[in-house]
């Protein structure tokens, strides 16, 4: 009989505890920790398509524009950045640390041919908004019948 080895991680451990012994480690703060830099930062972003162009929304709270790097390749956009920690704030000052910081690269391959040329970006109240435009060719034709 073969037995396949499993990886132990914590946070899956902890969350497979039966739920009275959660409650109780939750209310006496004894909840696993994680270093802040260890954690991994994956920004949501919602993708939009329209007979003209693509349009990414991705929620980047906390962050400036000079934070944020887009760049279009071979079709495929990459969104990357680095949220950092406030350095004038001592990490033993916080009793609790939820957000997460660090650095995130997200790629998309858009299924078309794109114009790299006419590509917008928008940074309002934390929200990117990146508008690329189809190519001529990828966009619908209505074709008449003779």
């Amino acid at each position: 009989m073969l037995n396949n080895m499993t990886r132990w991680n914590p946070t899956v451990a902890y969350l497979n505890r039966e739920p009275i012994a959660r409650l109780f480690e939750s209310f006496f703060g004894e909840q696993p920790t994680e270093e802040v830099a260890g954690r991994g930062w994956v920004p949501p972003v919602d993708i939009q398509e329209t007979e003209d162009a693509y349009r990414l929304l991705a929620e980047l709270p906390g962050l400036t524009r000079d934070d944020i790097e887009i760049t279009l390749e071979n079709n495929v956009l990459r969104l990357s950045g680095e949220r950092k920690f406030e350095k004038d704030v001592q990490k033993e000052s916080y009793q609790r640390i939820e957000r997460t910081y660090g650095s995130f690269a997200r790629s998309f391959a858009l299924p078309h041919q794109v114009n790299g040329d006419g590509v917008q970006a928008a940074f309002e109240n934390g929200v990117l908004t990146i508008t690329v435009p189809k190519a001529d060719q990828a966009k619908p034709r209505k074709i008449a019948i003779s």
